[in-house]
């Protein structure tokens, strides 16, 4: 009796370790996607931010202020914001150069704000905006945050770097944007690089945490052919950064190029190195159009 009554508890702890167990080892088997997911958080490099593989740009033919986005107007941009966030992207991507801060907030109105991700640039050069002055970072930023109606913003990047030197020329502003990332009206740095020696640079720069790069198989509006920008992508991405792919379609050229768009998207994704595709949809069926192409991209396990 006393040997069955321990087989009987060994055999029901067992089946109790048994089912508790089952959920971890589900978990642990489940197969990873056997595609890419278009609204999928991803982790932007060594930062906190998680960004949708979709990001929306408001920057097509930006300049002074404005872009094609702004001059769609109000109501129809604040709908193309919303619109977006419906379908799943929780990442804009604005800039002082484009005029587009005044837009997100009331297009999300009664979103919460840590659900979804703002991006913008400082434009530090001559030319771009209407005034002449310059002034450092901590006013600049102070200027975005009450333009957004917001106390924080995700991602700030110095814009338009192109000298192989940019970290020595603007590390004033860079140690700026810092200490406001200490006070928490930033959560994480980077730049915006428009050269490849600009590029080159953000490999061994521990300021950067995250690098927009124009990225397409064509060579298109990019700091170089393919075949050079790749393999630094590839060190800043190992470097733990976050990378960020525009021109994806080619700046637009690419538009009415199904076939072509498809290659790039597909380019892009398969290089291992581009987090998420920050592209300057301007209407909502290009921004289902690109989450359909991601839909057909298979991973590369």
């Amino acid at each position: 009796m006393k040997t069955n009554r321990r087989r009987f508890l060994a055999r029901t702890a067992l089946g109790v370790g048994s089912a508790l167990l089952a959920p971890q080892l589900l978990a642990q088997t489940k197969p990873a996607p056997k595609y890419f997911d278009p609204y999928e958080p991803v982790a932007l490099g060594h930062t906190k931010l998680k960004c949708s593989r979709v990001v929306l740009g408001t920057g097509v033919k930006g300049g002074n202020r404005q872009s094609n986005h702004t001059r769609m107007g109000k109501q129809k941009f604040e709908a193309l914001i919303r619109e977006s966030n419906d379908r799943g992207v929780n990442t804009f991507d604005l800039a002082d150069l484009y005029g587009t801060h005044p837009y997100v907030i009331p297009a999300l109105k009664g979103i919460q704000r840590d659900k979804f991700d703002i991006v913008s640039k400082i434009w530090f050069r001559d030319g771009g905006i209407p005034e002449k002055e310059r002034p450092d970072s901590n006013v600049v930023v102070e200027r975005f945050l009450r333009e957004m109606n917001t106390d924080y913003i995700d991602l700030v990047l110095l814009h338009c770097v192109v000298s192989a030197t940019w970290p020595e020329e603007l590390r004033k502003q860079m140690d700026i944007l810092s200490k406001l990332k200490e006070q928490g009206k930033v959560r994480a740095l980077g730049v915006s690089c428009h050269s490849l020696e600009a590029l080159e640079a953000c490999i061994n720069e521990p300021w950067v945490e995250s690098v927009h790069t124009r990225i397409n198989p064509y060579g298109m509006s990019m700091d170089g052919p393919p075949e050079k920008v790749v393999p630094v992508l590839k060190k800043i991405h190992a470097a733990g950064k976050g990378v960020v792919g525009m021109k994806i379609i080619g700046e637009g050229r690419l538009r009415d190029d199904p076939e072509k768009r498809q290659a790039s998207i597909k380019f892009a994704l398969d290089l291992g190195c581009v987090d998420v595709l920050n592209v300057g949809c301007e209407s909502i069926t290009e921004v289902e159009d690109l989450a359909a192409g991601i839909k057909k991209v298979q991973r590369r396990m």
